[in-house]
């Protein structure tokens, strides 16, 4: 076990395969659903939405609450085990992670006819806008994307120039630096902001509604 459970990569892709194959029994051995069912699918994509939602938050709110707040802390000799080797690692999960939350997202909303009337925030199927459950779903899709483009285009690109990542900003002087990491923080900040409202709409849509 202790071999086993040394290895991520095993850790990480048995977990994936038991889920895969819990989903599977329940769905299709208890619940009777086959695989072409859209209730499958929606189970299947629900999961996948929450568990790299889940990678994207979590990293999200591990800058903000663990590594930004306590840099100053790390002697300066210190301070390039992070920015050279856990800053980046974590920016990488960080970035895909939102990348796969949004695509799950709009895939769930997809199966489940409401993305247009979501995006719309009900105005397509009630162009008086009194569909509360599709206005909240759609408040929570909107921020949802506006963080998925803060990390994107702006927290990544300034990220990459504040730690010289992949050696890309070699040439890069120190307040430019100074300037592109403030850059990153702030909407870094502004998305810990926004993941609350999101969420709350995102899981009281479902639940209110």
């Amino acid at each position: 076990m202790a071999v086993f459970l040394s290895n991520l990569r095993f850790v990480a892709w048995t977990a994936l395969a038991v889920g895969v194959l819990f989903l599977i029994y329940f769905a299709v051995g208890v619940g009777s659903w086959d695989f072409g069912t859209q209730v499958f699918w929606e189970a299947l994509l629900r999961w996948s939405h929450v568990l790299v939602g889940i990678m994207w938050i979590g990293h999200l709110y591990y800058f903000n609450f663990t590594q930004i707040p306590n840099m100053p802390k790390i002697p300066d000799e210190q301070k390039p085990a992070v920015t050279k080797v856990i800053a980046p690692a974590a920016l990488y999960w960080f970035r895909w992670g939102a990348m796969a939350t949004l695509i799950t997202g709009l895939l769930l909303a997809w199966n489940q006819n409401y993305l247009f009337q979501a995006l719309t925030l009900g105005g397509a199927s009630d162009p008086s806008f009194a569909a509360p459950k599709e206005i909240l779903i759609g408040i929570g899709m909107w921020l949802a994307i506006i963080m998925w483009f803060n990390v994107w285009f702006i927290i990544w690109p300034n990220q990459q120039k504040a730690l010289n990542i992949n050696n890309k900003y070699p040439d890069l002087d120190a307040a430019a630096k100074a300037a592109a990491g403030k850059t990153a923080m702030l909407f870094s900040r502004t998305n810990t902001f926004l993941s609350v409202p999101m969420l709350v709409a995102m899981t009281g849509a479902s639940t209110l509604f």
